[in-house]
């Protein structure tokens, strides 16, 4: 008996998903997987990939896309949380939405070419930037709708209890799309209220918490046991998470032991962000200087939810950055001393956990899921951080959207 062709819009021919054990055809029709098989059959478009590594994209829990590519605007001297805060603060009374979308446009398009496909950007909302920077963002996400999605989280950068006009301002950007909450109770002169008024406006528009948390050295105290308790008295399991969280780096093994367990059963994730925690934490040491890090990877192994980020690309928080998550995860995994049999999970750090804590639901290579594919030069989870290879191509809803050229050698003539 002959199989009938299938029709499909396009076919990936020879392409590799994490944990096959040899290449496969994936068909797409309609923006969607439409079957994942050995030798479909079928007259279409055709891309052979050459049995390279294929991922549903990376997905970026914690970026601040209204306050990137800030160096040139200030003398960049900040050592401290606090320093860059204050930095930022003085800068954004100036930001236009033009501004804040030329600089976030520059970002967003580093990251779709290294191969971002879902992205939470954290956008400041207080009655200095007012919602110029919901706004820009807002253009971003229609605009570069055709290559990646974008959902904006708004918080309160600098206070909630102790900056009167703020939550009012919260309020106007959640009616106005702002698909989820975010804090800082350190910075507020209340953390507890600040705390509670950012979970009663979550639960108000049903959306999701995502807060900055515990960012410091000092284990003496923190707020986490309060994000827990608030998490668990509202039924909020899985739709918080916790930005940050260094606290958990400077805890001894038994008290560490005690917060997993405790983030584990409250069901809060944490995401690291490797670049900001290791450039602003532990400056002050004369020698043996801490990293400041929070082993995500250990905790996932432990139950509990995590992602690593990117948060800030070239301003006071951190003068670095390229967007590259594919980047992130294997500076993550040399900071963090992980083992060769722990590559897979630390690039399940910027892939598959991460569309976990964002609740997304059709994220994955599997029929039925959107055609957002990008190509890696390399065949294995494993390599992908070990190489750090180049994203060749991506895709989105099954249309192309960026192609990178692999490097080409000149030899001399014999």
């Amino acid at each position: 008996m002959t199989t009938m062709p299938t029709a499909f819009d396009l076919v990936f021919r020879n392409a590799r998903p994490r944990g096959a054990s040899t290449p496969v055809d994936i068909g797409i029709a309609g923006g969607r997987i439409a079957a994942i098989e050995r030798h479909l059959i079928c007259e279409t478009a055709e891309i052979d990939v050459g049995g390279k590594l294929v991922l549903p994209g990376f997905v970026d829990t914690h970026i601040h896309l209204d306050k990137a590519c800030l160096l040139g605007r200030c003398a960049h001297d900040h050592g401290s949380v606090s320093e860059a805060i204050r930095a930022v603060a003085a800068m954004k009374r100036d930001f236009t939405v033009d501004d804040i979308y030329a600089r976030g446009a520059h970002v967003i398009e580093r990251a779709i070419t290294f191969g971002t496909t879902r992205m939470r950007t954290h956008v400041e909302i207080d009655p200095r930037i007012g919602l110029r920077g919901f706004e820009a963002i807002k253009a971003l996400k229609r605009d570069y709708a055709w290559a990646i999605d974008i959902s904006p989280c708004v918080f309160p950068q600098e206070g909630l209890t102790n900056d009167p006009g703020a939550e009012e301002l919260l309020i106007a950007a959640l009616r106005d799309g702002g698909e989820a909450i975010g804090g800082c109770p350190y910075v507020d002169t209340d953390p507890n209220v600040h705390i509670e008024k950012i979970f009663d406006l979550a639960q108000e528009f049903d959306v999701d918490v995502d807060l900055h948390l515990d960012f410091d050295l000092d284990p003496s105290w923190w707020h986490m046991g309060e994000v827990c308790r608030q998490t668990e008295r509202r039924n909020y399991q899985g739709r918080v998470a916790v930005g940050h969280a260094t606290k958990l780096s400077a805890l001894p093994p038994d008290r560490l032991k005690t917060a997993t367990e405790r983030l584990a059963n409250a069901g809060v994730a944490v995401t690291v962000l490797p670049a900001t925690d290791l450039y602003l934490l532990g400056r002050d040491a004369t020698h043996n200087a801490p990293r400041g890090l929070t082993m995500a990877h250990k905790l996932v192994a432990d139950g509990v939810l995590c992602s690593v980020a990117t948060n800030n690309v070239q301003n006071p928080f951190t003068p670095f950055g390229d967007a590259s998550l594919l980047r992130m995860a294997n500076f993550y995994a040399n900071i963090a001393h992980a083992k060769v049999n722990e590559f897979d999970a630390c690039l399940d750090l910027v892939t598959d956990l991460p569309a976990r804590l964002m609740n997304l639901r059709d994220y994955g290579i599997s029929v039925g899921n959107p055609a957002d594919i990008i190509v890696l030069d390399t065949d294995s989870g494993r390599g992908a951080i070990a190489e750090l290879p180049e994203v060749l191509m991506g895709f989105k809803s099954g249309r192309q959207t960026f192609e990178r050229q692999r490097p080409m050698l000149f030899p001399p003539k014999s």
